[in-house]
């Protein structure tokens, strides 16, 4: 990104890089950690965004459990839905995908209006 960044002039704040370090992070452990076979990382950026989408062999969608405080670990999907501009969870001919999009600039942010964390919604890309 940071390539993309200077050799592309791709706009990027220290903000984006660092979410979309921690949404890779979250989605390949999990593909890695419950799917029985490989698993395809791909980065698409997209005007002033980037699309991180993560391939594995396992068909099961994910699903965000319930919030609970005293839950420790599991909180991943949570972590990528609330970071997100967008998400989606579709199955494969084999496997699923998961696809996030993260801004890779600071939202500009007034006075007096109410900002949601991680972007504007959360529907699919």
């Amino acid at each position: 990104m940071t390539r993309a960044q200077s050799e592309y002039g791709v706009p990027l704040s220290q903000r984006g890089m660092d979410l979309t370090q921690l949404v890779v992070s979250e989605l390949v452990t999990n593909a890695r950690k419950y799917a029985p076979g490989p698993a395809r990382m791909d980065l698409r950026i997209d005007g002033d965004a980037v699309e991180v989408a993560v391939w594995d062999s396992d068909p099961v969608l994910p699903v965000a459990r319930a919030a609970d405080a005293g839950r420790v670990g599991q909180h991943g999907l949570e972590i990528v839905m609330a970071v997100s501009q967008g998400f989606s969870a579709q199955r494969e001919e084999v496997g699923k995908r998961i696809t996030a999009r993260i801004s890779l600039i600071d939202e500009p942010h007034t006075a007096g209006t109410e900002r949601r964390p991680g972007g504007q919604d959360r529907s699919s890309l």
